[in-house]
Formats: C-alpha cells, sequence, structure tokens
C-alpha cells in the first residue's frame, strides 16, 4: 500500500480543509514542533483506511476525530497496492444529543488514468469510481482485501507506532514469543484445537443420536420390504377383483331396485285411496250457512224498526222547545232572587258605615281641638320660659351689686341690694315647658290617629256604595230579562217533559245500537257459515286431487254430501283392485332381494380370502373403496418400510463419516493441545525472521552485522571484529535502530506472506523519537534511512521534530498550529 494523497476536514487539529500530496515522495518527512499535528497526518491515514488510529487505545472511539467544536469530520485517502488505484472516505457526525456516528463510509476503484485533480472539487462520497463498499462493515473487508493486511498488522508493517520501534528487538524471550503469536497469528492453532475437540464431542453426541435411529429402524430390513411388495401386490389383485365384481352386482341390485319402487308405488296408491274419507259434519255445513242467512235478515229487520223509532222521538223532542234557554230562564230566577237578598244585605253595611264614619270623624274633630289647647299651652310655655331666663340673669347680677354703688347695667346708685331669690325660675319654666310638650305630642298623636280612622272608614263606606250600587245595576237587568218568563213552577214542569223526552231518546238510541250489533254478528255468522263451506269443498277438492290420476267420477257442486259419497264408494273400489297387484310385487321383489344377497356374499369372500374383514356397510362404494383403501394402506406400509430402510442406509452412511470425522477431530485436538507444535512453528517463524533481518541489516550496515537468536535472545555477529558475537544490547544507539528497522522490515515481509490476501508492502512510516538520540547515532539512522529509501522498493516516511535529520529528507511536509487549526506544507522535490 502507497499513499498518494490525504484530504481531511474538522479531522482533530485539521479544523480546515488540509490536503497532504504525496505524489512521487518517495522518501519523505513529517516536521514540525511537537504537539503541531505530525502523528495526526498518519492518524488520517489509519482512520480512511480502518476507522481508528493506534493512539486511540485499539478502540474505535470516533468521537476523537471530531476537531474541538466541530459537528462534521471528512477524511480520505488516495492509495496505490498492487498496481490499483484506490479511494477511501470516512464521514462522521455529532447530531443533536451529542452522539458522534458514522454519517459515510466508501471504498471505490478508480479508473486507469483517472484525473486526480477532480478531487479538488470537495469531500462528498461522489462516484469516483467502482463502489466496492458502502459501509463501514463493507468498507473493513473491502479494505482487507484491497490492502492486504488487517488493521494489527497494519500497524505493525506499514506505520509503526511511536515508542514502539525497539521493543521487539529488546523483549524477554516470553514476551517476544507472545507478541509473534500476537502478530503472526499463531493463536488460531489454539482456536483449531478448541474446534476440533468440540467437533469430536459432537461426533460422538450425534454418533449416540444416529445409533439410537439406526436401533429404531431395524424392523427396515429386505425381508420386511419385500412382504410389504408382496402384500401390496395382493391388495392391487383385490382392487382389480373387487372392480371386475362390481358390474354384475349393480345390475341385479339395480333389478331389486326397480322391483321395490313398483312395489312402493302401489303401496302408495293404495295409501293415496285409504286416505279418501268423508270428514265429520260436512252435511251439517250447508244447514248451518242457511240458518245464519235467516238470522242476518230477522237482524236487518229489527234494525230498521229501532232506527223509525228514534226518528219519531227525536221530533218530539224538538217540538217540546229548547231545554237550554228554559234552563237559562231559571237561573235567572234563581239569581234574582239572589241579589235581591245581597241588595238587602249591602243597604244595612252602607247604614252601619255611615253610622261608623260619622262617628269617626266626631272624636277626630274632638282630637283636633284638644290638639290646638295643647298647642296653646305650648306657646305659653315657651312665653314663660324666656320670662324666667330674664328673671335669672338679673338675679345673677345682684350678686356683684353694692349699696351705694352705681348699678353697672342702669348706672344708678344702688340704695339697697334686694335677696336672691330661692331657685331657679328657668328651671320650673323648663319643667313647664316640658310638661306641655308632652301633652301636645300626646293631642296631636291622637289626632292624626282618629283622623286616620276617619279617613280609612270613609274609604270604606265608598266601596260599600260602589257594591250596592252594582248589585241594584245588576238586580234591574236580571228582572228586566224576566219580564216574559213564565214563572218558576211552568219552567220547571216544561223541563221535566223536555227531561223524559231526552230519556226516551236515549233509550230509542240504544236500541239502534243494540239492533245493530246484532246485525253485526248475524253477518259475521253468515261469513263464518260461508267460510265453512268453502272450506269443506276445498278440503273435498284436495282430497279429490290427491287421486285425480286414477280418474275419479266427477262432483255436484251443489251437493256436498253426495259428492263426499260418490268419492269414498269409488276409492273403496279401486283400493281392493291394487291389493293383489301389491302382493305380487312384493314376492317378486324378494325374490331380487335374495340374489342381491348371494351376489355380495360372493364379492365379500374375495376380502375374506385375502385375510381381510369384509366391509362394513352395504353400498357398493363400501366395497370398492374398502379395497382402495386396503391397497393404499399396503401401498402407505411399503412406502414406510422402503422410506425406513433408506433411511437406515442414509444413517450407516452418516455413522462412518461421522466416525471418520471424530477419529480425525480427536487425533488433531490431541495433536494441538500439546506446547511443542506452536513452540515449533514460533523456532519456525523466528528463524524466518532472523534470517530475513539478518539479510536487511546486512545491507544496512555494509556487511558489519548479522543477526542470531540463541534459545530466544537476540545476537549479532560483528564481521570487523573477526566475527564476535555480541548482544543486542551492547550496540549503541544508531546501531539498536539499524537492528530494529531490520527486524521490522523483516517482519513486515513475513506477516505479508502470512497473510490470506495478496499484501502490498509498498510504504513504511516510522514515527519514531529521533530527538533522543546524539550526533554521532543520527548520523547513522539518517544514512540508514537514506540506504532504505535507495533500494527503491518502497515509500520510506519518518515523523521527527529534529532539524538535522529533516534536513537530509528530500521532501517535506512541515506541519504548523495556529489558534485555530493545524496546517501543511510541502517543501522539496
Amino acid at each position: 500500500m502507497r499513499p498518494l494523497r490525504l484530504d481531511m476536514a474538522g479531522f482533530t487539529v485539521f479544523r480546515d480543509e488540509t490536503t497532504v500530496d504525496f505524489t512521487d515522495a518517495d522518501y519523505f518527512a513529517l516536521v514540525g514542533p511537537t504537539g503541531s499535528g505530525k502523528s495526526t497526518v498518519l492518524d488520517g491515514i489509519c482512520f480512511a483506511l480502518y476507522g481508528t488510529v493506534p493512539r486511540w487505545g485499539g478502540t474505535r472511539g470516533i468521537g476523537n476525530a471530531l476537531a474541538p467544536s466541530a459537528t462534521e469530520a471528512r477524511v480520505r485517502l488516495v492509495f496505490e497496492s498492487a498496481g490499483s488505484r484506490y479511494v477511501a472516505t470516512r464521514v462522521v457526525r455529532r447530531d443533536g444529543r451529542g452522539n458522534v456516528k458514522t454519517a459515510g463510509a466508501g471504498l471505490q476503484l478508480m479508473p486507469p488514468g483517472f484525473d486526480v485533480t477532480r478531487l479538488d472539487t470537495g469531500m462528498s462520497l461522489d462516484d469516483l469510481g467502482d463502489v466496492l463498499a458502502g459501509t463501514p462493515a463493507e468498507m473493513d473487508r473491502a479494505i482487507v482485501e484491497a490492502v492486504g493486511l488487517p488493521y494489527e498488522q497494519f500497524t505493525s508493517c506499514v506505520v509503526l507506532p511511536q515508542g514502539q520501534f525497539a521493543d521487539f528487538l529488546h523483549a524477554k524471550p516470553a514476551t517476544r514469543q507472545q507478541i509473534l503469536v500476537n502478530l503472526l497469528g499463531l493463536h488460531v492453532y489454539e482456536e483449531v484445537q478448541t474446534r476440533a475437540a468440540n467437533r469430536a464431542t459432537k461426533a460422538e453426541a450425534q454418533l449416540a443420536v444416529v445409533d439410537q435411529a439406526l436401533a429404531g429402524l431395524a424392523d427396515a430390513d429386505d425381508e420386511a420390504v419385500d412382504a410389504a411388495a408382496a402384500r401390496l401386490a395382493a391388495m392391487r389383485d383385490l382392487t382389480t377383483a373387487v372392480e371386475e365384481a362390481m358390474p354384475r352386482l349393480r345390475a341385479v341390485r339395480e333389478r331389486e331396485t326397480e322391483l321395490a319402487a313398483a312395489r312402493d308405488a302401489i303401496a302408495g296408491e293404495l295409501a293415496a285411496l285409504a286416505r279418501v274419507e268423508a270428514p265429520a259434519g260436512s252435511v251439517r255445513v250447508a244447514e248451518a250457512a242457511a240458518t245464519a242467512q235467516a238470522a242476518l235478515t230477522e237482524a236487518a229487520a229489527g234494525v230498521r224498526a229501532a232506527e223509525e223509532h228514534e226518528e219519531k222521538v227525536r221530533g218530539e223532542l224538538a217540538a217540546a222547545g229548547d231545554a237550554g234557554s228554559l234552563g237559562l230562564l231559571l237561573d235567572r230566577h234563581v239569581e234574582c232572587d239572589r241579589l235581591t237578598s245581597q241588595a238587602e244585605w249591602f243597604a244595612g253595611e252602607v247604614s252601619v258605615a255611615e253610622v261608623e264614619y260619622k262617628d269617626a270623624v266626631t272624636a277626630a274633630e274632638l282630637a283636633r281641638s284638644a290638639q290646638l289647647g295643647a298647642e296653646q299651652l305650648l306657646e305659653q310655655a315657651r312665653l314663660d320660659y324666656a320670662e324666667a331666663q330674664t328673671l335669672d340673669r338679673a338675679a345673677a347680677l345682684r350678686a356683684h351689686l353694692t349699696a351705694g354703688h352705681e348699678c353697672p347695667v342702669c348706672e344708678q346708685k344702688v340704695t339697697t341690694v334686694p335677696p336672691m331669690p330661692e331657685g331657679s325660675a328657668v328651671q320650673a319654666a323648663e319643667r313647664q315647658g316640658k310638661a306641655a310638650r308632652a301633652a301636645a305630642d300626646v293631642a296631636t298623636t291622637a289626632w292624626k290617629q282618629r283622623d286616620a280612622v276617619a279617613r280609612e272608614l270613609e274609604r270604606g263606606l265608598d266601596r260599600k256604595r260602589a257594591q250596592f250600587e252594582q248589585h241594584k245595576a245588576r238586580l234591574a237587568e236580571v228582572k228586566a230579562g224576566l219580564a216574559d218568563s213564565p214563572g218558576v213552577e211552568a219552567l220547571r214542569t216544561r223541563l221535566a217533559e223536555l227531561t223524559r223526552l231526552q230519556r226516551k231518546l236515549d233509550e230509542a238510541g240504544a236500541a239502534v245500537r243494540t239492533a245493530r250489533e246484532a246485525q253485526r254478528k248475524a253477518q259475521g255468522a253468515v261469513a263464518a257459515a260461508e267460510e265453512q263451506q268453502r272450506a269443506a269443498w276445498r278440503a273435498f277438492d284436495a282430497v279429490r286431487d290427491a287421486v285425480a290420476r286414477f280418474a275419479p267420477p266427477p262432483a255436484d257442486r251443489d251437493d256436498l254430501a253426495g259428492a263426499w259419497s260418490a268419492l269414498v264408494e269409488w276409492a273403496q273400489q279401486s283400493a281392493r283392485r291394487r291389493q293383489a297387484d301389491r302382493d305380487e310385487a312384493t314376492v317378486a321383489v324378494e325374490a331380487a332381494h335374495a340374489e342381491t344377497q348371494r351376489t355380495r356374499a360372493a364379492v365379500a369372500g374375495l376380502f375374506t380370502d385375502r385375510g381381510l374383514p369384509a366391509p362394513a356397510g352395504a353400498a357398493d362404494a363400501d366395497l370398492i373403496r374398502a379395497a382402495a383403501v386396503a391397497a393404499e394402506r399396503a401401498q402407505a406400509a411399503w412406502q414406510r418400510l422402503s422410506d425406513r430402510r433408506e433411511e437406515a442406509r442414509a444413517y450407516a452412511e452418516q455413522r462412518a463419516a461421522l466416525v471418520r470425522d471424530g477419529r480425525v477431530a480427536k487425533s488433531l485436538a490431541g495433536h494441538l493441545r500439546a506446547n511443542n507444535f506452536e513452540r515449533w512453528l514460533l523456532e519456525e517463524a523466528l528463524d524466518l525472521l532472523v534470517d530475513g533481518a539478518s539479510r536487511i541489516l546486512r545491507e544496512l550496515t555494509g556487511g558489519q552485522y548479522d543477526l542470531i537468536h540463541d534459545k530466544g535472545e537476540f545476537f549479532v555477529i560483528d564481521h570487523h571484529d573477526a566475527g564476535l558475537r555480541r548482544a543486542v544490547r551492547t550496540l549503541s544507539g544508531g546501531e539498536t535502530f539499524q537492528a530494529s528497522l531490520a527486524l521490522a522490515l523483516a517482519l513486515s515481509e513475513q506477516l505479508a506472506g502470512m497473510s490470506t490476501t495478496a499484501a502490498s508492502l509498498e510504504s513504511i512510516v516510522l514515527d519514531e523519537g529521533f530527538g533522543t538520540l546524539d550526533a554521532a547515532t543520527l548520523d547513522v539512522v539518517a544514512a540508514t534511512l537514506e540506504n532504505l529509501a535507495a533500494r527503491g522498493d518502497r515509500m520510506v516516511g519518518v515523523v521527527t521534530h529534529v532539524h538535522a535529520l529533516a534536513e537530509r529528507v528530500p521532501v517535506r511536509f512541515e506541519v504548523h498550529k495556529d489558534a485555530r487549526t493545524a496546517h501543511v506544507e510541502r517543501v522539496g522535490l
């Protein structure tokens, strides 16, 4: 595998789109400061191919592929392998919930002469050739087929991880042995041993099942199959014999059936003639119809007489007058008496109300006079109170008068100061005023109450006078309406006559309804009698139609009894003639049945002669079906034995194969169970590895060193020191690098040889810490890499930040990193 072009966008430190063009870079170096992203270029190659990188711990943590805060990462690698050119693309995205998933993966085989500049248009999965894979699972298989190496061997042969370059050279024998087991895939023999042991165990279990099945098929031998074939032949002969005998049996059975049908036909005619019998009461049907018709005529006459009587009474009632008018006049007489009595009562009520009103008016006037007197007393009390106030003020000044001094009011000399009065004149006036006010309030309240009573009685008097006037007016109106009345007694007499005539009319109406109900019943009786007569004729017609095929005599439709008598006599004569015919037909049927039984017994004998029970069914189909069933059962028994014999043979063959496979698997498991086989394989692999590494080391060191191993330890033969044997740990740094590089190249070639596909080892990239080497060793390493590149059989790449080593590499890819993203710039050829 030889990389040609790597495109990255959003991948780890390469946030922006970055292209690394390896075209014509047979020997290149990835240079730049520590942490600038040099190893990330190799990560991009591994991720595009295998979906993971060594620095992720061997896990497929694709979340590591995204640049910080990026939502998508795209990586595309164009590479050559075994003369073909491929393009591998992987796309991962982060969804809204923060989950990172593979959004696209594809491997395409580019056509010859493909213009690589088309890749500058973008990082899409556009058609760049034949699609070899379109999903991650498909791509895993397709990459192994295209590159020739799985992921673990690719990182051991093509891209060598940093810090692990000399581990294999300096490892302990046990550790190196385990590394070879892992790298060369020798653990597959342990899996082969486990599978072989499981297969041997499974074969033993299957062998027990097969032996059990064979034991169950022991009866399916050739003799049993031959006996079943003979039985089948006999049953087929039985079927043929039964089919040949069936025409004779069907003929005699058909003859018996025909005779029985003739006998049954005669019996049917006899049964039909026996059912010709006159029903009871057929003579009384006509008499009942005549009686019902006479009753209907009588009922119609009764209806007419009742209706005529009702009309006569109705005329008398109309001539007697209107009961409603007479009743209204009688009601008015009653109302006149009632109004007269009420008018007298209202007149008394008005008189009483007038007296009460006059008394109330007088009491109100007296109360009004008392109120006026009380108000006068109250006014006098007010005057007395004012005068008392003046007296009290004058008395109050006496305390300030002195005899011989001037009065402050009148400014005259006071000769004598009068004595102070006892008590206060105002207080006495207030007591009198309060008493006067209380009397005035009582008088006012009494006047208002009596005045209100008088007013209420006045309103009551007005109402009663109005009611009295209304009754007087109504009484006059009623009396005017009774001016032409004949009187109460005369009215009552005429009303009694009208009531009598109304009862008479009601009785006449009831008589009409009774007569009409009798007429309806008579009509129903006539209809029922006529229906009975029609039903009797229908019954006669039904019986006659049942024997019409025997030509009965014609019937007189006017005489039902005579028609029945003639039909019954004819039926009895016809039955006597057919009785003799039935006896002869019975004898013939019995003879035909005996012949049928003999013929069927002969057919049943065909079954008993072959050891089968006679069929239980009496039908011909039962005999044929029984023979066919016997043949089918014999066929099934023979087929079952034949199949079981074939099954037994198949089991026998399977048993032989299981015994053979079980022995092989058991033997293989036993051989692989010992450690000698794995040890032998490891020694062979180590011999091949050391031979190849020694050849490469001689070429790298100008023939100075050969590499050998002894008891799992590595040694070098120094030809510049008389073939001295030295441990590899005594080598200098540069010599150690040469020996490790020789082992890495030999190991990659051996892994390629052991690969199941055609591996194409056209490149090797060393991600090694060259900064720890001294100047002399670094010079040796640089010379070694130059010699390796000069061989021309593969691309050589190194990852370093050592300026002295980078200057000796013809093509350099300088990696720089700023605050946002990393950049790659090609310098050199």
